[in-house]
């Protein structure tokens, strides 16, 4: 039996307020996971630009500093992402893009050239990819020592932790002073600074991480913070 036109047309009409339904629904979903990923990088940036990294910790205090900073920030609210599944991974992959877009701006106003800016925008990418992997593998071996390690077999571990603190030191000297040499004192701030930042993040609930709130442990020199002599 034919349908009533009137039944066709209302229900194409159903149909189509359905469609525009779901698609207004999906793009204010994406402007506000934009404006929370928005948030998380700014944050970055604000905890990168401290003073105590380049006063206390000896961070050089130039382009090359500053973005290697960022990217370490970047990075940990990255890595405690990863627990909150398809949420997680969504921010993750607008942090990148407004990070690249930031990247790519600054670059323009520092006056570099518009031939360029792509192919270091492309250099920051990949150096933000590589600086990851290596953060996340030396993070992962220095907890899992000190996860192992209890009053029973302290001495058993020692050489491992000691390993494991000279990699996490080694992956910062590399990735943040570049050929900068930092004294021991400088470079020991640091790696407290990143275990203390890590175990921080860590320990806050990964929904508020989604909704766009990050608490970073506090820079070294600053109240409540990692003291340098």
């Amino acid at each position: 039996m034919l349908a009533a036109p009137g039944s066709v047309n209302g229900l194409g009409t159903i149909t189509r307020m359905n469609l525009i339904s779901g698609f207004m629904r999906r793009t204010k979903q994406r402007g506000e996971e934009r404006d929370r990923a928005l948030t998380l990088y700014v944050a970055a940036v604000e905890q990168a630009r401290r003073p105590g990294f380049y006063t206390i910790c000896g961070v050089p205090d130039t382009l090359d500093g500053r973005f290697d900073l960022i990217v370490l920030h970047v990075h940990l609210i990255v890595r405690n992402l990863r627990p909150t599944g398809e949420p997680g991974k969504r921010l993750t992959d607008l942090i990148f893009k407004i990070m690249m877009d930031d990247m790519d701006m600054n670059l323009r106003e520092m006056g570099v050239g518009d031939l360029s800016v792509g192919k270091r925008v492309k250099a920051m990418a990949r150096a933000f990819y590589g600086r990851s992997a290596a953060y996340d593998a030396a993070i992962d071996g220095d907890q899992l020592d000190q996860e192992s390690t209890d009053e029973n077999v302290v001495d058993a571990n020692a050489t491992d932790l000691d390993d494991a603190k000279q990699s996490l030191e080694a992956v910062l000297n590399r990735n943040i002073f570049g050929t900068e040499e930092p004294d021991v004192a400088q470079i020991s701030y640091l790696t407290a600074y990143l275990r203390a930042a890590e175990a921080a993040l860590k320990a806050e609930a990964g929904a508020e991480l989604v909704k766009g709130v990050v608490i970073f442990y506090p820079a070294p020199g600053e109240p409540d913070g990692l003291k340098g002599g």
